[in-house]
């Protein structure tokens, strides 16, 4: 199997298991609980506790429309995944049976567990370079005809809006609870994704440099570039070498540098995000 069937897989994994977690969130805590994050989401719980319409019936009808326009605005390509996911969403909606996880009392308990499922949900979601829908394709939109516009301010905006309206509905002091969920879900998302995609550079100044950039690219299979370098107290040239390697490589490779060369000069940088092969190859799309 080739990497771009791997990846296909994999990404239809995530949205799977991130479309299950977003429905069970929204469905057995923030329903009962009366709490209004923002989104699609809360509007549907919204209209279930004034018109008694169920989540699923108001996910789907509400972005249909959106899918219509994200085809018009940003193409089947973008528009194909999000489908699969709002969809998917709606049908586990809809044969998840109504039952609350946690006592609907709670609301701080609330607010965090529902928080932490829709943050790894959507976090899975987003890194299958999908949406769920709603406001998330609404931004993007709107973005396409304002782009002085940021699509996170356009977010906030959306989704700002909806828990307002939840405020007048559910009270205060639910919408403060909602308020602390959306920061927590919006913060563990970001850090979820970051997690997926993080790397470590490492940058190696040593006299052996030849041996150790031939043993990273034989045992781990990593690039290595080497830089022309001079040391200004030795006034000595040296090659330094730069690679980018996952977290779980870099003890291994520091243990083989030192083993090779114990006045070695080793320095580690976070990297946030990595494409080019072995990591995000996005001509693998």
């Amino acid at each position: 199997m080739d990497n771009k069937k791997k990846r296909l897989i994999r990404d239809y994994c995530y949205m799977i298991i991130g479309s299950l977690l977003i429905s069970i969130a929204s469905k057995n805590i923030y329903d009962p609980a009366g709490l209004i994050i923002g989104g699609v989401s809360g509007i549907s719980i919204i209209l279930r506790h004034l018109f008694g319409l169920p989540l699923w019936l108001s996910n789907t009808v509400i972005n249909i429309p959106l899918f219509g326009l994200g085809y018009l605005t940003k193409g089947w390509k973008f528009i194909a995944r999000t489908i699969f996911a709002t969809m998917l969403c709606s049908f586990i909606l809809y044969v998840l049976p109504d039952y609350t996880l946690i006592p609907a009392d709670d609301l701080f308990l609330d607010s965090v567990i529902g928080a932490i499922l829709m943050g790894i949900g959507c976090g899975l979601v987003f890194a299958a370079s999908s949406t769920t829908g709603g406001t998330d394709l609404m931004a993007a939109i709107i973005q396409t005809r304002f782009k002085h516009i940021s699509i996170a301010k356009l977010l906030q905006f959306c989704d700002g809006a909806v828990v307002l309206w939840g405020l007048q509905l559910f009270g205060v002091t639910k919408a403060c609870y909602a308020i602390v969920s959306v920061y927590i879900f919006t913060r563990l998302c970001d850090s979820f994704i970051d997690g997926m995609h993080f790397a470590k550079a490492v940058t190696i100044i040593s006299n052996k440099g030849e041996e150790i950039s031939q043993w990273i690219m034989k045992e781990l299979e990593r690039g290595v570039t080497g830089i022309d370098a001079k040391g200004m107290y030795t006034r000595q040239g040296i090659t330094m070498l730069y690679c980018v390697l996952s977290p779980r490589e870099v003890t291994r490779v520091k243990d083989q540098v030192y083993s090779m060369d114990d006045k070695a000069f080793f320095i580690i940088s976070d990297v946030r995000e990595v494409h080019g092969e072995g990591f995000i190859n996005h001509n693998e799309d």
